[in-house]
């Protein structure tokens, strides 16, 4: 008897793919309207999130989720190898990076809050296939990432109580492969217990971060004022001067220190759960974004004060530089502060990994359950466990390095997305203009960064560097001429001076990718495949069903005088 459902579900699954090329003819590039991401599909969830979020805690959460470790470890390796005394001014190119992208989110945030971030972004401005491969991308950077810094957590953690061999608290299992058979249970542990929290309350959650945030913050004062007092201005300009390798070395510091950054696309997500979106999401993500980036220039220049660039220890810089100032205790001090740092951004980034699977899930291109919050508590309770156990299996197994290496590349590829979405919804939907012009230009735009980006990794002639920079800036003064934008409705929030900052947005983001290793490339190729497959053999034909049924269900409306005309899908019109 049990067979024959299951044979009857065989049959209609390969009936589904035998219609495959038509239903990605008619899926791929369909779109959903503002109102539709709004209204009908957060319907899908059953309970609403509850809206109980201020301003100051998405501040919080935005610096909580980008104070992690990122400063500690690079800050060292890039003062004495690449960028010397002026790290600093590292940290403020890659600041400026990080505002412009920031910026970009902020707008459509704005326009489109829902729980979605980029996944949403895309999907209403390029259609449904884009933003679904941005929200994998995104989805799997979350959990590898989280795994990464979870891992790290239990270095940090030995150091603050002295011990410095991490593996002396990991179990190793002979027979597993090499970079696997280190058991971390303090990492699994640490994710589980944020697990718990998060399915709680997502209030009680973000004062959880609000009092960690605080205390790092505050150590973070501790390491800027006694690098301030204990340190020489000398030291800035001794012994090859403030920039030694030139702006090429200030560059390519800017580069590496970028990913210290990366976390305050994770404050869009909480756009469901914030009082007065409008006002609240500005102040949240851009308010984050500077107090980051005057903490980590700070932080940098306190280092560079303490010792001179090349005697900086490359690992534990800051532990290091405490010794040689004859303060060793601080060492243990530094694990600590750390560790909490590590606890604050991990909550954050686990907070906007559930919101984007949920999202997804809402536009069925993954199992339905996945999107249901919880009527109580108000959160993605499905969503929430299943990438918390994810998150904890790779963190069990996974060797630090090995995660690592497929980290960064999904997010500036979302990053440069987001910044392209931008310009198309204010120039081509938004403003009405025919579609050429503008997907011209970005098409120019993205073509002259990857020669400039290339040119520079290369270290090919001088001159093409310039030159490519001013076809750049060139294409995109006659972009501003003669291609008309409309403004915003007064009162509400846009980013000043299009298209200047999503065009730089791109370059830039083009530019760290050319930074990353090819391993990075080849591991995103195969990781590009299998979502690519997933797509093909589930999503599409679970979102082509869903829109049957909801048309059916439109017919009947019209049928009894119920007319629901917001149901229709649009597409991109190319």
């Amino acid at each position: 008897m049990a067979t024959t459902p299951n044979k009857a579900f065989f049959v209609n699954y390969l009936q589904s793919l035998s219609q495959t090329p038509h239903r990605l003819r008619k899926r791929m590039l369909a779109t959903w309207t503002p109102d539709q991401e709004l209204n009908k599909v957060r319907l899908r969830s059953g309970a609403d999130m509850k809206r109980k979020l201020g301003w100051y805690d998405l501040v919080a959460l935005g610096v909580g989720g980008m104070l992690g470790v990122g400063v500690f470890v690079t800050t060292g390796p890039v003062a004495r190898n690449h960028s010397g005394p002026s790290v600093f001014i590292s940290y403020i190119i890659a600041g400026i990076s990080a505002l412009l992208s920031s910026l970009c989110y902020t707008e459509f945030s704005v326009q489109i809050p829902v729980a979605g971030g980029a996944f949403s972004y895309l999907r209403v401005t390029f259609g449904e296939f884009v933003g679904y491969f941005a929200g994998a991308n995104i989805l799997m950077e979350y959990v590898l990432s989280n795994a990464a810094v979870a891992r790290s957590f239990t270095e940090y953690l030995c150091s603050a109580f002295g011990v410095y061999d991490p593996n002396s608290w990991r179990i190793e299992v002979h027979g597993l492969l090499q970079g696997y058979n280190k058991l971390d249970f303090t990492a699994v542990a640490l994710v589980l217990l944020l697990t718990l929290c998060l399915c709680h309350s997502t209030k009680e959650s973000s004062n959880l971060n609000l009092i960690m945030t605080i205390f790092h913050v505050i150590f973070f004062g501790f390491i800027i004022i006694v690098g301030f007092c204990n340190g020489s201005v000398d030291n800035l300009v001794k012994p090859g001067g403030i920039a030694p390798n030139g702006i090429r070395g200030v560059l390519d510091g800017a580069a590496i220190v970028y990913f210290s950054y990366i976390g305050y696309d994770s404050v869009s997500t909480l756009a469901e759960e914030i009082q007065n979106p409008p006002v609240s999401l500005p102040v949240g993500i851009v308010g984050s974004v500077l107090i980051v980036s005057a903490l980590y220039c700070l932080m940098s220049l306190a280092l560079c004060m303490m010792v001179p660039y090349n005697q900086i220890a490359e690992k534990a810089s800051y532990s290091v530089a405490f010794q040689r100032i004859g303060w060793r205790w601080a060492g243990n001090v530094v694990g600590a502060g750390a560790s909490l740092g590590i606890v604050a951004s991990l909550l954050v980034a686990m907070l906007g990994q559930a919101r984007y699977l949920c999202v997804i899930g809402r536009a069925r291109l993954v199992p339905s359950w996945l999107s249901k919050v919880h009527p109580s508590t108000g959160t993605p309770l499905n969503a929430t466990l299943f990438l918390g156990l994810c998150t904890a299996s790779i963190a069990l197994f996974t060797d630090l390095d090995i995660v690592l290496e497929m980290i960064s590349i999904g997010t500036l590829l979302v990053f440069y997305l987001v910044a392209n979405a931008l310009i198309y919804r204010k120039y081509v939907i938004t403003s009405k203009n025919p579609p050429f012009k503008t997907l011209s230009f970005l098409f120019l735009l993205t073509s002259t960064a990857i020669g400039f980006s290339v040119s520079w990794k290369l270290k090919q002639q001088w001159w093409g560097l310039p030159v490519l920079g001013g076809i750049m800036i060139t294409i995109t003064a006659l972009f501003q001429l003669m291609v008309p934008c409309v403004g915003q409705p007064s009162g509400e929030w846009s980013v000043p001076f299009m298209p200047w900052p999503a065009a730089i947005s791109v370059f830039l983001n083009v530019f760290l990718v050319t930074t990353l290793k090819m391993l990075s490339f080849q591991r995103f190729a195969i990781w590009a495949c299998l979502i690519t497959v997933f797509y093909v053999l589930y999503g599409v034909h679970s979102t082509f069903e869903a829109e049957e049924i909801e048309m059916e269900m439109e017919k009947e409306m019209v049928v009894n005088e119920v007319p629901n005309p917001s149901i229709q899908l649009t597409k991109l019109d190319v």
